[in-house]
């Protein structure tokens, strides 16, 4: 399961609304090889979903996550910031050992 942060729900309807998404279209939730630490997060909305996808909803939000990305993303929260420090999603995975500076990447 991937937990949604208050702030980071919010931030989630507000770029629905700005993007004219329809209600339809989630939050799907993956990772990919590359980045500095051996594996990137990708965010995205999509409006489709397979029989391998595992589909969660936290605060009412849907979250699609394929099944190769759930080993790694298991208890994962999903936070937005808009600090000095930075703005944007990031990802509060304890199942990394180790991420990169810009937060973007991780290793198991």
């Amino acid at each position: 399961m991937i937990i949604v942060s208050d702030k980071a729900k919010e931030r989630i309807l507000e770029l629905k609304k700005e993007e004219g998404r329809t209600e339809n279209e989630n939050i799907r939730v993956s990772v990919k090889g590359g980045g500095c630490s051996g594996l990137m997060y990708d965010l995205g909305f999509d409006a489709k979903t397979v029989d391998t996808d595992h589909v969660f909803e936290d605060k009412g939000i849907k979250i699609i996550v394929d099944r190769k990305s759930l080993l790694y993303l298991a208890g994962t929260t999903l936070e937005f910031t808009d600090g000095l420090n930075g703005k944007g999603f990031q990802f509060i995975n304890p199942n990394a050992s180790r991420t990169c500076g810009c937060g973007e990447s991780f290793s198991v």
